[in-house]
């Protein structure tokens, strides 16, 4: 997979921390592109109806 790294960078911009988190190669192969792993972030950690403009909410790109 052309331009894959195996790591995404995780920012808490109330926290203002930066974490570097890696993932495996299943996981590019499931998901594949940002689209993708932002698609599933959102699934895995947002409860359903959080408002968008709430601090709950994630910021992906």
């Amino acid at each position: 997979m052309f331009g894959w790294t195996g790591k995404f960078l995780r920012v808490n911009l109330t926290k203002q921390k930066a974490l570097a988190k890696e993932y495996d190669a299943e996981m590019a192969r499931k998901f594949m592109g940002g689209r993708g792993f932002a698609v599933k972030i959102l699934w895995d950690e947002l409860k359903p109806g959080v408002d968008p403009l709430s601090p709950e909410n994630r910021l992906i790109f």
